[in-house]
């Protein structure tokens, strides 16, 4: 990949590099407070009920919202944006580079959290598409039943949205949308250790910094992730 690293940046000695470390370490160890207390009040809020039994297109035909827990309690459901018959090329390259990033679900299950994607498409169509992608998380179509589940949102917008289950009832604890997904994301916080960053022309970085990523999410026309699928040998037809 050819990338401008210029200007070069300005070295020091030890003792300089690691009092700037420290005081940057002041205000990251803030930042970590910070998100603890948001955390702590995000567990707090109230939470608003929805009907235990709308519908969702999965492998076994239609299911209701409360069998997607699959026995747990708690269920992230990540509503993955479609464009219904459009190649693999052209689905949503954010959605890809976040579920790319969903392997292990051993951690989350051991905290009672069932992780599920509601695609916001055809079930059959958008199938094709994980199996190209080599996903394995469970997978269901909410293309019915969006108007209730994302009530008063943007359809057609990413989302996550958090889920409780007592009982034979259901209530929706938390949701967040755009930037906020990130939450899925883990390339993206090692990015922002490194010193220059997302390459993204938005971040504030020193003059002649790499920010030449204005589409981060894609490489030569495509979502980033499926070039390996496509060396692999798998198939990308999801008009089958």
């Amino acid at each position: 990949m050819n990338i401008e690293y210029a200007p070069e940046p300005t070295p020091t000695d030890r003792a300089t590099f690691e009092a700037n470390l420290a005081e940057l370490r002041t205000r990251e160890k803030a930042h970590t407070r910070a998100g603890d207390a948001i955390a702590a009040a995000r567990r707090q809020l109230p939470v608003v009920e929805v009907d235990a039994s709308t519908p969702l297109l999965g492998p076994h035909g239609t299911v209701p919202l409360i069998d997607t827990f699959e026995g747990r309690h708690q269920l992230i459901a990540y509503y993955l944006m479609w464009f219904p018959g459009r190649p693999a090329s052209e689905q949503c390259e954010g959605c890809t580079w976040n579920n790319s990033q969903v392997g292990e679900l051993s951690y989350v299950h051991s905290r009672d959290i069932t992780y599920a994607v509601f695609c916001q498409g055809p079930f059959d169509e958008s199938l094709r598409y994980r199996d190209f992608m080599g996903w394995t998380m469970p997978w269901y179509s909410a293309q019915r039943s969006l108007d209730t589940l994302l009530v008063g949102r943007q359809v057609g917008m990413m989302h996550v949205v958090c889920y409780l289950r007592r009982g034979d009832r259901v209530f929706e604890t938390y949701w967040t949308a755009n930037r906020g997904v990130e939450a899925v994301d883990i390339n993206y916080r090692l990015m922002d250790l490194t010193l220059y960053g997302r390459h993204e022309p938005w971040e504030d970085s020193p003059p002649g910094w790499p920010q030449s990523h204005d589409d981060g999410f894609r490489t030569d026309g495509r979502p980033t992730a499926q070039w390996s699928r496509i060396v692999a040998g798998r198939s990308e037809n999801l008009a089958q």
